[in-house]
Formats: structure tokens, sequence, C-alpha cells
């Protein structure tokens, strides 16, 4: 391992990169960490990126492959419209990853990465009425920011989007699929899957609390506030050289792993 802030790794893994070639490699390395962490579903859900440049397009895996055999040159890039620009494999993008991805990049110009999943923990969590109950620190991360949008069925209705856009919101980055699963969306790809893994732990022991029928320890709301100011405060903090620590140790991790996300 090189430095401890990442300054050197992040040269080892974006060579002579351009801004484009690097939001690629991340996509790729998300698609590959979700199935390493066992949040995919088979070759369904999807995790999309707004490619840099003032054209609208979007990135997305191609539809068919394994989240495990997502490389970064056969992503489909796609725009707004449902349009595709480039499809290196020839397989298109899910109908429904179109529906939900198109929504969230024409609406919220600040989201750069919008991913979604459809787990046993966070298909559970979404059927319940509750939502995420601040019942401990994890959970305390989603105190604030956390939307819910009704089930409509399959996303293949374009009209959904703008519900979607509406129930998210203007600054929200979690949104709660009602009976279906999860999304996040961060300013870069490493935010977006960081919050869905932490995301998919809180799902996991929520579920099992609710599961043990034992009375739940409360945790007073002005705790819960400042609990979340101050997972807030970390992220600021865990900066390394324009990286996030977290997603930098997730990269490693690949290079042990799952080294072909960059190919």
């Amino acid at each position: 391992m090189t430095n401890m802030d990442g300054v050197d790794f992040v040269k080892d893994i974006y060579p002579n990169l351009s801004e484009t070639e690097r939001v690629r490699v991340d996509l790729a390395a998300a698609y590959h960490l979700i199935e390493y962490f066992q949040m995919s579903d088979s070759i369904y859900t999807h995790i999309s990126a707004r490619l840099p440049g003032d054209k609208e397009y979007f990135i997305i895996n191609p539809y068919g492959t394994r989240f495990s055999e997502v490389k970064a040159s056969e992503l489909v890039t796609i725009d707004l419209n449902g349009t595709i620009i480039d499809d290196p494999c020839g397989m298109g993008a899910n109908p429904a990853g179109f529906t939900i991805h198109s929504a969230i990049h024409g609406a919220r110009p600040d989201v750069k990465c919008a991913l979604h999943t459809h787990t046993i923990a966070g298909v559970a969590l979404s059927s319940t009425q509750s939502g995420i109950l601040p019942i401990n620190q994890w959970s305390l991360q989603f105190y604030h920011g956390v939307s819910r949008h009704k089930y409509e069925g399959i996303a293949l209705n374009l009209e959904e989007r703008e519900r979607l856009v509406c129930d998210l919101g203007e600054q929200n980055k979690v949104l709660i699929l009602d009976n279906h699963g999860l999304m996040t969306m961060g300013e870069n790809v490493g935010e977006a899957f960081t919050l869905m893994y932490n995301l998919e732990r809180v799902c996991k022991v929520q579920m099992s609390v609710l599961a043990s029928g034992q009375p739940v320890n409360t945790i007073d709301s002005d705790v819960c506030d400042l609990t979340y100011n101050q997972y807030k405060h970390f992220s600021e903090i865990s900066q390394r050289g324009g990286f996030h620590a977290e997603w930098l140790a997730y990269l490693r991790l690949l290079e042990k792993v799952s080294p072909s996300y960059k190919e």
C-alpha cells in the first residue's frame, strides 16, 4: 500500500485518465462492489453516472450482464430521451433502469451517480410503513434526508418519472422505493456506493431487531440530531487527495478480488 493520504494510490488507479474515463472506472467499480458485498439481483437493478460535459449523457451497465462482468470500456452511454449514444456490447440498457435514472439525472444536476438495489433487507424495509427507525448509531446517518416513493409497478411508465422526482425532492440523497427497494445518490460514485453500503446494514439490523420481538431502546431526538450532524462532519474530514478515504479503501479491495473492472 502507498502513503496514508491515498495520493499515490489514486495515481495507480487513475493513471493519466481523463475525468470522463475516471467516472467510467468508478462506475464499473461500484458494480463489482455491489456484487462482492452480495447486494446484486442477478442481472437486474442498476447504477448510473452522469458523464462530464455539456451534454446530458449518463452511463449504465449493458442489460444482461452480471455486475461482476461489468467493465469500464463496455458501459452504455444514453441520453435523457433514451437515445443510445454508445453501446459497445450491443446489449442496450434495462428499460426500467432508464426510467428511474433518466428521471433523477434530468431533475437533479447535483447528482452525479444514482444507485438502485433489490436486497432482501432493503425490500423488507421498503415494505414496512415505519421506514428507517432511529434505533442505533448506524441508522442515525439517515435520521434526515430520506424520501419515499409509492410503488406503481415495474418502472416502465415514463410518466412515473415526474412523481418520482417530486417525491425525492431537491436535496435528499436517499430514496426508499416502497415495496420495491432502495436508492442512493451522490456527488460522485463513491458517495452513492458508501451510502448504499451503510443503508443496507441499517436495513439488516432493523429487520433483525424487529424480528427478535424484544423491546427496543429509544434514542432521544436531540442525540439523533447530534449524531446525524457528526456523520456529516466525519464525511467532510475524510477526504484524501480529493477522494473519500472509504472509497479508496474499497478500490484497494477490488485490486485484490476483482481488478477486471478497470478494463
